[in-house]
């Protein structure tokens, strides 16, 4: 690590940049998704929820072998050609993480329905229009999600090892790294690899309490005085 090891630090840059597309990725969709579930009321909603629930605890190596089967040259996504590729890994860090995202947001928003929606309605805001206002007070939590999100992709390994295979140079990451040297016997790099891991983790559980500190309540009663503005407004 002081000696700027050109491999171990290539393994943490890559480890990086997956875990964090894959963390977009999935919060781009998972908060539309949670806001979504959290305002509408439709049949079969609590199914849908029901499997979300579930797939919160999905394990990670099931995820790598159907999405192995998937890409595999005799699977029905084989002529992507992503099979043993950082577009594979970030693929199946993006499924794994989303219905986390999906879920945390849900709830989040659903709990600011229950105690604003029925003012936010009175003053004419519709489902979309709520959720929008729900997810803009909620944005400091959201926040807190979305480095939430990041460090379950960071700290994954099965689904990676099966679709990434664990290339040296290019698909090798962090977590798959530490295995693969800790059975070689190469304690050195991999004391250093979860020394670095180690850090991620302890830096975004330091990011999260800054933010929860950071955040402020109230919002929400903000965002309808400024709906019963405008609305006021258009009726002018």
């Amino acid at each position: 690590m002081v000696s700027l090891d050109a491999q171990l630090w290539s393994i943490v840059g890559r480890s990086l940049a997956v875990s964090g597309l894959a963390c977009l990725l999935a919060c781009g969709l998972g908060l539309w998704l949670g806001a979504w579930l959290a305002v509408q009321r439709f049949a079969g909603r609590r199914a849908l929820l029901a499997v979300l629930n579930t797939s919160l605890a999905l394990p990670s190596v099931v995820v790598g072998l159907v999405l192995y089967l998937l890409l595999s040259r005799s699977g029905p996504l084989g002529f992507l050609g992503w099979l043993f590729s950082f577009k594979a890994m970030v693929l199946a860090q993006t499924i794994l993480v989303l219905p986390v995202v999906v879920a945390l947001v849900r709830q989040l928003i659903e709990d600011a329905d229950r105690a604003h929606g029925e003012q936010l309605q009175s003053l004419g805001a519709g489902p979309k229009v709520r959720a929008l206002i729900l997810l803009w007070d909620a944005r400091h939590a959201l926040v807190t999600i979305a480095v939430a999100a990041f460090g379950r992709a960071i700290s994954e390994v099965g689904a990676v090892m099966v679709v990434g295979g664990n290339i040296e140079g290019f698909t090798r990451v962090m977590t798959t790294a530490i295995a693969l040297e800790t059975s070689k016997g190469d304690l050195p790099l991999a004391l250093a690899l979860g020394l670095v891991l180690l850090g991620v983790v302890l830096l975004l559980h330091g990011l999260m309490a800054l933010l929860a500190a950071w955040s402020r309540p109230g919002g929400a009663t903000q965002g309808a005085h400024a709906l019963a503005q405008s609305l006021n407004a258009g009726r002018g």
